[in-house]
């Protein structure tokens, strides 16, 4: 029989006391459990510069979601004889100091395939194997682990879903029971009390008067991801009739779908867990929706994406990336900042980024339009640079489904139907012809009579002056002219994949910069050939 050990849990995502395989093994046969966190500078240190309150890579919102988390993790972890470690300062420094001083035998934490943690977790577990100490990595973050998917698939990761799905099957855990009581905790090991903070808040990270300024309507914990999870099951049907592409964007007062894409992004609720409990509504119901469009689906695609991900060295980025075709996107930053700032003029696409910083979230087919509307439908702006966006300030944002999402509607990769695109006018209107989401997110035109919400550049003025918003004063003229912009962003698309082809995917810097060239003087030449027609008309 084992001797009792000391161990240490260590918390990064996984924020959750069910089905916790990593904190499970932690506490089995030791006579103390030390659970840390580690609050990392990397992501909670305000930045100055940055566009909106939060750090370098995380939005306001985001870090009260994760402060929110811990302190329900806490509280959990209370009521089980145990307590949260609160430290500060590089993850891995911070975790080694504490192996050596508290003379830790087991260390314990969640495998997380995001290559800053990969980083993070070679260093740690160097010094754990020289120092002799058992590491435990359990993988329970997605119901596959990546690199099983990747053997299986002779060293790469499947490129399209449906060969995901096949090589995947069930997973071998899901006629299990997954671990979901809590029994009592190991205590904790003997600490000096004034080294350890209890869970921060806002204001001691320093985010001083933001307090109040924007905040999302969705709380961050366990015990609210469970809560949320319990509604949408026990409503048996909607389970059943899931289906991805309906749904309704527009819908804010009770979004269309579950929103518990935040709680799993930091593990507040297992994907595991969430995947069982759909198994058991479709056993009970006479007919569900199947793949790809269920809701059991949804999460078989964040497996996937997490999978390609794992698979694809600079999957985060355009160059030196393998699977993703190489484009010569401009790098416009007063464009880009109208994006942002929600000032491009089509208030579909506005009110949707004024959501996305006010409450951290947008429905699914919301980003959809947003994206591309930056990225090949209209502004033709670098996804890497809409992508930085939305993994500030979304709380859901999750590095390798961040990622996938923007590949996929650049159509950079996955997706290549380059002329499909989302409308900025017509779009949004098919869900709510009265544009009650414009007038709640863009109050500034909530007098605007629906036929011209959508269009309000087309309003005579009268209208305009009794709507008390007149266009190029009180709200943007658009950024772009949507019919030629989006016909512009096809001739571009169209010639960089005839570059991609002609080159074997081996596209230089060169390449793209004659490219970029070619496209500028065609360009040029249809103007003053348009100049030449109109004089002659």
């Amino acid at each position: 029989m084992e001797t009792a050990s000391v161990s240490l849990m260590w918390f990064r995502k996984g924020l959750r006391i069910h089905d916790n395989p990593a904190l499970e093994y932690a506490s089995k046969g030791s006579k103390f459990l030390y659970p840390i966190f580690v609050i990392d500078p990397h992501y909670m240190e305000p930045d100055p510069r940055a566009s909106s309150p939060g750090s370098i890579r995380a939005g306001l919102n985001r870090i009260r979601f994760l402060l929110e988390s811990l302190v329900d993790l806490d509280l959990s972890l209370k009521k089980l004889g145990s307590r949260l470690l609160v430290l500060k300062g590089e993850p891995s420094e911070v975790l080694i100091q504490r192996l050596k001083e508290w003379d830790i035998k087991k260390l314990c934490f969640e495998f997380d395939a995001e290559p800053y943690y990969q980083a993070l977790d070679i260093k740690v577990k160097n010094y754990a194997s020289a120092a002799g100490i058992e590491v435990f990595s359990a993988v329970s973050h997605t119901l596959f682990n990546p690199s099983d998917i990747i053997q299986k698939n002779g060293g790469k990761p499947p490129l399209s879903y449906q060969s995901f799905l096949k090589l995947a099957g069930e997973p071998t855990w899901a006629s299990s029971t997954l671990s979901i009581a809590s029994s009592l905790l190991p205590p904790v090991g003997d600490v000096r009390i004034n080294e350890f903070s209890e869970v921060p808040t806002i204001k001691e990270l320093g985010y001083g008067d933001y307090e109040q300024e924007e905040s999302t309507p969705f709380k961050g914990g366990e015990s609210e991801a469970l809560k949320r999870l319990r509604e949408s099951i026990n409503n048996k049907e909607w389970v059943a009739n899931f289906e991805k592409p309906k749904g309704d964007p527009s819908a804010y007062i009770k979004p269309a779908t579950t929103v518990l894409s935040p709680y799993l992004k930091f593990g507040c609720l297992s994907s595991r867990y969430f995947y069982q409990c759909i198994q058991d509504v479709y056993k009970n119901v006479k007919k569900h929706t199947s793949p790809p469009v269920s809701l059991v689906e949804q999460l078989l695609w964040r497996d996937f994406y997490y999978t390609v991900a794992f698979g694809t060295p600079y999957f985060d980025q355009m160059k030196g990336n393998r699977i993703c075709k190489q484009i010569p996107w401009n790098d416009d930053e007063e464009l880009l900042a109208t994006w942002r700032e929600a000032r491009t003029g089509f208030p579909w696409i506005d009110a949707i980024m004024v959501q996305l910083r006010k409450w951290g979230w947008v429905h699914h087919l919301a980003r959809h339009c947003v994206a591309c509307f930056l990225t090949r439908g209209d502004l033709f702006v670098h996804w890497e640079k809409g992508r930085d966006i939305f993994q500030r300030l979304l709380i859901d944002s999750d590095w390798a489904v961040n990622n996938g999402n923007w590949l996929w509607l650049s159509c950079s990769s996955f997706f290549y139907q380059y002329n499909r695109i989302y409308s900025p006018t017509s779009f949004g209107k098919k869900y709510d012809p009265n544009g009650n989401y414009i007038r709640n997110f863009l109050p500034v035109l909530k007098d605007m009579p629906k036929e011209y919400i959508y269009e309000p550049w087309t309003a005579p003025l009268s209208i305009q002056t009794q709507a008390k918003c007149i266009i190029g004063r009180d709200y943007p003229k658009p950024v772009v002219c949507h019919g030629s912009a989006s016909k512009e962003c096809k001739r571009r698309l169209a010639e960089a994949y005839a570059l991609n082809r002609q080159m074997n995917g081996q596209v230089s810097e060169e390449d793209l910069r004659n490219l970029r060239r070619k496209l500028e003087d065609d360009k040029d030449q249809e103007s003053k050939s348009r100049r030449q027609r109109q004089k002659t008309d």
